[in-house]
C-alpha cells in the first residue's frame, strides 16, 4: 500500500511512514525522510530538527542595537529584551521588579498605540481591585487574544508568532 507524502509529494510505501504519520491520512502524512528533515542556519551552519527551533535560533544573529528606555544601555536585540531588562528589576534607573512592573504598566497604559494590547480587566482580585495596582494579566495580543503578565512576554509573542518586531517604540 502506498501514499503521497504531504511535504515532498512523492508516493511512498507504507513502511516509509511512521505509524503516527500514517494515521494522519493521505496528503497529511509525512514520510520518514521529511519528518527527519534538517533545517540549517545560513549564518553559522548549525542545524535544527524543526523550523521553529531554527526560527528561535535566528534571534541570536540579530544586531544588539536596541537601547533600554530608562538607563540607555544599548545591548539588546529587540524591544522585548530591553523591556525584559526593566522588568527584571536590574536596570539601574528602575530599582525592584515590582516597581518596574508598575512603571511599565503606567507608561504602556498612557500610550494610545498600546490601547489594543491592554486588557484593563484584572483576572484575579485577591479581595478587591485597587485601581492603582497592576492587573494580573494586563496585556493582551490583539490578534489572538492571548493574555500576558509582562509586556516583554507580549512583545516576544508578537515577534515570534505574528512577525511584529516593532510593536512598541519608545
Amino acid at each position: 500500500m502506498s501514499r503521497q507524502c504531504g511535504q515532498c509529494y512523492e508516493y511512498k510505501n507504507g513502511h516509509e511512514f511512521s505509524s503516527n504519520q500514517w494515521r494522519k491520512g493521505d496528503g497529511s502524512s509525512r514520510c520518514k525522510t521529511c519528518v527527519g528533515a534538517v533545517f540549517g542556519c545560513n549564518e553559522c551552519s548549525r542545524t535544527f530538527s524543526g523550523q521553529n527551533a531554527l526560527r528561535m535560533h535566528m534571534q541570536v544573529h540579530r544586531s544588539k542595537n536596541v537601547a533600554c528606555p530608562v538607563c540607555g544601555d544599548r545591548r539588546f536585540g529587540s524591544g522585548a529584551n530591553a523591556v525584559m531588562h526593566l522588568e527584571s528589576g536590574y536596570c539601574s534607573g528602575c530599582t525592584g521588579a515590582e516597581n518596574a512592573r508598575q512603571q511599565i504598566y503606567k507608561f504602556a497604559s498612557q500610550q494610545s498605540a498600546m490601547g489594543p494590547f491592554m486588557s484593563h480587566v484584572p483576572q484575579l482580585t485577591y479581595g478587591g481591585y485597587d485601581s492603582g495596582s497592576v492587573p494580573d494579566l494586563p496585556y493582551r495580543c490583539a490578534q489572538c487574544s492571548k493574555s500576558f503578565r509582562h509586556l516583554s512576554q507580549l512583545m516576544q509573542h508578537e515577534d515570534q508568532k505574528h512577525n511584529n518586531s516593532n510593536m512598541l517604540t519608545y
